[in-house]
């Protein structure tokens, strides 16, 4: 927010250090108890014709565009098509406050807070890491240097604050995700086995979903090794087998990526298509990253997540 529109508020206020006595001398849950009471108040001074004013002008509040059959379809087939081992996940559409921007270099203001201490997801697979982390931490109790790995998928529908603009571009929307949580097994094993495990996922759902009734065409996988030094294990570890398995689909190593650094780490992954009409789409976007072992303070666990928005696919396919 605004510095100056910062200023002004505590200038109305008649509080100089508004800020820093809501953000850092009231407790949490103190906090929480004063914001649910302005709440209270405010909607107790609404009308029914207030309401109806904000649903028509509110961006957040309306529904979505797609098919709920359509988008049911995909996500079964999905689902389906799961690789051995992954769990599927139903989640919560809330998330603690932060999950997005402790861990990674997402601006707190693109996610939607609660006053109860949460945000609207915005991200599922930092939920799913949540999760991961969580469920790693009970398998170490009896095992610390367990390399036992934690699979879970989950499609979720998301709310970000950012204007949504352009085709296919919605303030909300359904994504379908992978996480894949364990630790270091030398080798670059993990990395090269969950790259190919999640990569051979997404591959066979665009091909299965021409059962659906989309046409999916020029697929094209591309893997960043932002560590360069790995660029040989991924080609023998990953693209080749998985082009033997997919040969209608095109692989290659993309070095000029520059979205995703910082974020990512050691490789990330794109996978594009063209609809019937030649127009290319990012469907697919992947690759580790450092959330689990911040979460458990332990630089040997390793994470992979990824993500398709599957209502922009459905909508734009």
């Amino acid at each position: 927010m605004s510095e100056k529109i910062i200023q002004r508020i505590s200038r109305e206020a008649g509080v100089d250090d508004l800020v820093d006595v809501l953000a850092e001398r009231l407790s949490p849950s103190d906090l929480q108890s004063l914001l649910i009471e302005v709440y209270r108040r405010r909607s107790e001074a609404l009308t029914p014709s207030d309401l109806l004013r904000q649903y028509q002008r509110d961006r957040f509040v309306q529904p979505a565009e797609a098919s709920p059959i359509a988008q049911a379809e995909f996500d079964r087939l999905a689902y389906a098509l799961l690789p051995p081992g992954f769990e599927a996940i139903e989640l919560s559409p809330v998330a603690p406050l932060g999950s997005c921007a402790v861990v990674s270099p997402i601006s707190q203001n693109l996610t939607l807070p609660t006053i109860r201490g949460t945000e609207v997801c915005a991200d599922p697979t930092n939920m799913l890491a949540l999760m991961g982390a969580q469920r790693r931490r009970t398998l170490q109790r009896d095992e610390p240097r367990t390399t036992k790995r934690v699979k879970l998928g989950a499609s979720h529908r998301v709310l970000r604050t950012q204007r949504a603009e352009g085709p296919g571009s919605f303030q909300h929307f359904r994504l379908f995700v992978l996480c894949t949580a364990g630790r270091d097994e030398g080798s670059f094993t993990f990395e090269t086995e969950t790259l190919v495990d999640q990569i051979d996922f997404y591959l066979r759902l665009l091909d299965g979903v021409s059962q659906l009734g989309y046409d999916v065409e020029d697929v094209r996988t591309l893997v960043t090794a932002l560590d360069e030094r790995r660029q040989e294990d991924l080609k023998s570890r990953v693209l080749d087998p998985l082009s033997e398995k997919h040969p209608q689909v095109s692989f290659a190593f993309n070095p000029g990526r520059q979205s995703g650094r910082g974020y990512y780490t050691d490789v990330c992954f794109w996978i594009r298509a063209r609809d019937r009409s030649g127009v290319d789409y990012l469907l697919i976007d992947g690759g580790f990253t450092t959330w689990t072992q911040q979460l458990l303070s332990n630089r040997k666990e390793r994470l992979l997540t990824s993500g398709m928005g599957s209502e922009r696919f459905c909508a734009c396919f």
